[in-house]
């Protein structure tokens, strides 16, 4: 027997999300579809490249103007 032994535990919230994916398979297949259309995009690196570069520096004080 090990000493540091401990039971397989698993909260309420773990058990409800597993017997709700269980009992409506199509809850995974939405949660894959809306990942892919905020967060599974292609990256254009050139065009990320020039953003960059063309970004104009930022005063410290963003209301003063210049010729004060």
């Amino acid at each position: 027997m090990n000493l540091f032994y401990r039971p397989k535990y698993e909260s309420e919230i773990t058990q409800f999300l597993k017997t709700l994916k269980a009992n409506n398979p199509a809850i995974v297949q939405g949660q894959r579809l809306g990942r892919s259309l905020l967060w599974d995009k292609a990256v254009d690196r050139d065009a990320a490249a020039q953003f960059r570069e063309a970004r104009v520096a930022q005063q410290p004080y963003v209301y003063q103007s210049a010729g004060e």
